[in-house]
């Protein structure tokens, strides 16, 4: 069967798991402003509605925590696929809902999709991407999760104006029901489209599959030539990375508690948990209520402008992620969300006062005879959407995929990302609640998180721009702390260099010219090769 070998083509393609992950975003937010949601289900925010927003991230939680299972026996792309028949059930569920229960159950399901997408797709992004360029293939998965967000709440924008319009009392249920049959689309040409692109090399090099290996790393990596010197010294680094693994024999679970293991566990953990309490994925799911209480006239069209702006933002960090760095993304964005949300939050307190008007049911605080107020709180939700678009919101998808080694590496990011949706199941539920009861002061609290980030990711995240995925026990073992510069040069280079003069024989199957013998390097050095059959 054709396989594509090009690897943006196919980095960008499986990012449409990703994309489900922003579908299922704005089709929520996006029926929030209208009757024949509030009235079909009969909610107006609250708990209720927390409990169905919550659905999702709860069955994202555990898609999450099962998908290094899926990932590790199947293989990375098998999982991916799994991931989008489960999307396509749990959208037929949600658009035949007849109540909240059904409606739930459904979301679940869909749910469990996005858990394994979200932690399968940057895994197999990372592992197919060259080191110079894996930042910004990864950064991909958050991109198509942005483009879901707005083709989807502009599917949802049309659909709202169906039965009379969104503010009509007795407007039928195409509003909600379009759009949420529309997102089965994306499931189904994923799920067809993945048959065409390869499995991950270092996946098959873990099942000792190395000819396969060496043909995915020829062909993504160099032009098809399996004796390319690039192509054999990166598969001399797989193979020594996994020799070294299995030398240690230590199972994989038991790997992940290890103290030199664990501190990255934590910190890939901790990077999606900061990525949930920055208040991002709050902005996006109630960004309504938010134009309501700042007196926004048409709340639906205001908001959509913030989703255009989070797709256009994400792009300068894809292109230059690789080039500025992991790290200033990180640091510089939780500054930059904490001083925003810091200035809303008290011209939110300074100016708002208690919600009297009965159509606005699901706040408790609303800004009123302060337009230019209100303009202000806009404009800087706004500039709060930027922020992350440019920062964590890639660096947060990107980090964790690469920190760990391969025997753990599923399992550990599938962690990482179960510690996002227990967060975003958390929030989910727990904010509009939240906005009743504190109201302005849900900025400041969010304010405070970022800043606790911003201190947490300059102790512990150290730079990982320019480094193999094989490099990064040196990464992070090496002593050094993280505010220090990490040295500059890849060993994948230095061994690529020493092939093209000649000074290293990599023996790979099939490879001219390999022997199963020592070969004297340059600096004097000895590198055990060994033929695999």
């Amino acid at each position: 069967m054709y396989q594509v070998s090009n690897v943006y083509v196919i980095c960008a393609f499986a990012a449409i798991g990703g994309g489900l992950f922003g579908f299922d975003i704005s089709s929520m937010s996006g029926v929030l402003g209208t009757n024949a949601y509030t009235n079909y289900f009969r909610v107006d925010g609250g708990s209720r509605q927390g409990g169905i927003t919550a659905a999702m991230p709860a069955g994202s939680l555990v898609g999450a925590l099962a998908s290094s299972f899926i990932a590790d026996k199947w293989s990375r792309k098998t999982a991916i696929q799994v991931a989008a028949v489960i999307w396509i059930i749990g959208s037929i569920l949600q658009t035949a809902a007849n109540g909240i229960a059904l409606l739930v159950v459904g979301r679940i399901i869909a749910g469990i999709c996005v858990g394994i997408a979200s932690a399968i797709v940057p895994v197999y992004q990372a592992e197919i991407a060259p080191k110079e360029i894996r930042g910004r293939v990864v950064s991909l998965q958050q991109w198509a999760i942005t483009w879901g967000i707005l083709i989807q709440y502009f599917i949802q924008y049309g659909a709202s104006f169906t039965g009379g319009g969104p503010n009509h009392p007795n407007q039928g249920t195409a509003a909600f029901r379009i759009p949420w049959a529309v997102q089965i689309v994306p499931a189904v040409v994923l799920l067809g489209g993945m048959f065409f692109f390869p499995k991950s090399p270092r996946w098959l090099a873990g099942k000792d599959r190395w000819e396969e290996s060496l043909r995915v790393l020829a062909a993504l990596h160099g032009h098809g030539d399996i004796n390319h010197p690039k192509v054999l010294a990166e598969y001399q680094e797989i193979e020594e990375a996994l020799r070294f693994e299995r030398e240690e024999a230590v199972s994989s679970f038991r790997a992940l508690v290890e103290p030199r293991m664990l501190k990255r566990v934590i910190l890939g953990m901790s990077i999606q948990m900061w990525s949930q309490l920055c208040g991002m994925n709050v902005m996006m799911y109630y960004i309504v209520y938010v134009m309501q209480a700042a007196g926004i006239g048409d709340p639906l069209l205001t908001a959509s402008i913030q989703y255009i702006l989070n797709v256009a933002l994400t792009l300068p960090a894809i292109l230059y992620l690789d080039r500025w760095g992991r790290r200033p993304s990180l640091l510089l964005g939780s500054f930059g969300m904490m001083t925003l949300l810091f200035i809303v939050g008290a011209l939110e307190g300074v100016y708002g006062a208690p919600n009297t008007d009965p159509n606005l049911g699901a706040i408790s605080w609303a800004l009123v005879g302060h337009p230019s107020v209100s303009k202000a709180v806009v404009a800087l939700s706004y500039l709060f959407v930027c922020t992350f678009a440019v920062t964590w919101g890639p660096t947060s998808w990107t980090y964790p995929s690469e920190i760990f080694p391969s025997r753990i590496r599923a399992k550990a990011v599938s962690l990482s990302t179960a510690s996002n949706w227990a967060w975003n199941c958390a929030l989910a539920f727990a904010v509009p609640p939240l906005l009743w009861s504190i109201n302005w002061k849900m900025y400041m609290v969010f304010a405070a998180f970022n800043g606790a980030a911003f201190v947490h990711m300059f102790l512990t995240a150290p730079e990982t721009k320019g480094k193999t995925l094989e490099e990064m026990d040196t990464v992070f073992d090496s002593g050094r702390p993280a505010w220090r510069a990490v040295p500059k040069g890849s060993r994948l280079d230095r061994l690529q260099k020493e092939i093209e003069e000649g000074n290293l024989k990599v023996a790979a199957p099939g490879a001219t010219g390999a022997r199963g013998e020592s070969e004297k390097g340059t600096a004097g050095e000895t590198v055990a090769v060994e033929t695999k059959s």
